[in-house]
């Protein structure tokens, strides 16, 4: 071993790369999981209100999709399978067709591609710009649609895309809904740039949205704002891409994000929580007419993970085949909307954000917001921000949390705002 290597270092610290960020604020080493709890190498359990940042929707190693896996390894099931017809494969299609396609008059074909999101939105990106011929993307401010290239184009958050090293081209911003509270309408304003051909704004090939943003901040966007967008997608002869890769797999209440707004997307995008066990997996769903990239053209060795198929079939037949999984989500969403709403009343000018199982509280100061995650966080509850300064605290809690869970890992997060408020105060006192 060289001299000056420091053997007091952990491994982390001595070895991983200085892009890790969640083990920074959170950094115990876990070592098992079940359902919203985690424990680390201490014994001491957590409760889980991140989730994956919405990737186990369905908790941590559900018991049947964990048997339906080791099943799958224990039979020598295929374990890697680039694109070719497999089981696990076809299988999952039939449940997704039978289960969520079908019965919301969807038509898109599935299309399989790398297993993050950010790929998904690549590729959603270039179909848009082969069916229309144009360049142009218009994303939304506050927008996060991953840190790949053309994704990350698409990005509004300024610490991201400076990570590019890079011109990021192809994208226009424009305000969000409800960016200039109470004053612009920002969808008139968007169809007065494109129909003014001195706007200065080049015909889009796609608009390319989050319902809810996540990472911007839990910034939800009205169901009349969606549907106007929409509108102004077909009008101006570009196709509407619904990134729901954070806000989709029911995390909004309904499996997809934009089901009860009368609106249908030519393009979804989906990772995550769509595998139903932490598995990656990233897929977009497409209309037919749209489906026109030739073999391979949007390519990648993990297009389709095996392993991920077999959880995600489980997911969509378990949680997914009635309705009653849904009415579930709809009293929880009440329980989060009524326990942030007494944060939001411990703190001066704070107001709760996001819809269903995405919510939170904008408490205006990012300090602020991550002292009372750092306190939840000794006290047993792990909890994030989001936000443009991180002003947001986000609740994403798995979907399957019970009730009881709930109502502990909120008591945990009340008593650290009332803990650091408390400190807060007396610091200003002194």
């Amino acid at each position: 071993m060289p001299k000056d290597m420091n053997t007091t270092d952990s491994i982390y610290e001595r070895r991983e790369s200085q892009a890790r960020s969640y083990c920074r604020g959170m950094p115990a080493t876990f070592t098992m999981a079940r359902g919203s709890e985690i424990t680390d190498d201490t014994g001491k359990t957590y409760i889980d209100f991140l989730a994956g940042c919405s990737s186990l929707n369905y908790g941590h190693n559900d018991p049947d999709m964990k048997a339906a896996l080791i099943e799958h390894i224990s039979n020598d099931g295929i374990a890697h399978g680039l694109d070719l017809h497999t089981n696990t494969k076809a299988a999952f299609l039939e449940s997704f067709e039978q289960h969520i396609l079908e019965p919301r008059g969807m038509d898109h074909r599935v299309m399989f591609t790398g297993p993050t999101g950010a790929n998904a939105v690549e590729a959603a990106m270039k179909i848009a710009r082969k069916v229309t011929g144009r360049t142009n993307v218009i994303a939304f401010t506050n927008g996060f649609h991953g840190v790949t290239s053309g994704a990350l184009a698409a990005t509004g958050n300024g610490y991201h895309r400076g990570g590019a090293g890079m011109s990021l081209n192809g994208v226009t911003r424009m305000p969000f809904d409800n960016y200039f509270p109470g004053q612009t309408d920002t969808a008139e304003f968007l169809d007065a740039m494109l129909s003014d051909k001195s706007g200065g704004i080049d015909a889009p090939a796609a608009i390319l949205l989050e319902t809810v943003q996540g990472e911007g901040g839990l910034n939800a966007a009205s169901p009349e704002w969606v549907k106007r967008i929409a509108k102004l997608a077909k009008d101006h002869g570009a196709l509407l891409i619904v990134d729901d890769v954070q806000a989709g797999c029911g995390r909004c209440g309904t499996f997809f994000s934009f089901e009860e707004m009368d609106v249908m997307p030519d393009i979804v995008t989906m990772a995550k929580s769509i595998s139903g066990f932490g598995l990656p997996m990233a897929m977009l769903l497409v209309r037919p007419e749209y489906d026109i990239f030739g073999p391979a053209e949007h390519n990648g060795t993990f297009r389709g993970n095996t392993h991920a198929f077999v959880t995600a079939r489980v997911a969509v037949e378990k949680f997914w085949a009635d309705d009653s999984f849904q009415k579930e989500l709809s009293e929880k969403s009440q329980m989060v909307h009524d326990a942030l709403s007494d944060l939001a009343a411990m703190v001066p000018g704070a107001f709760l954000k996001g819809r269903g199982l995405m919510q939170g509280v904008d408490v205006g100061s990012g300090d602020l917001a991550g002292a009372i995650c750092a306190r939840a966080y000794e006290n047993g509850l792990i909890i994030e921000t989001s936000g443009s300064e991180d002003q947001v605290i986000k609740v994403l809690a798995p979907l399957t949390t019970p009730k009881d869970t709930l109502r502990k890992g909120f008591e945990i997060l009340l008593a650290a705002a009332t803990d650091i408020l408390s400190s807060h105060k007396t610091l200003a006192a002194e």
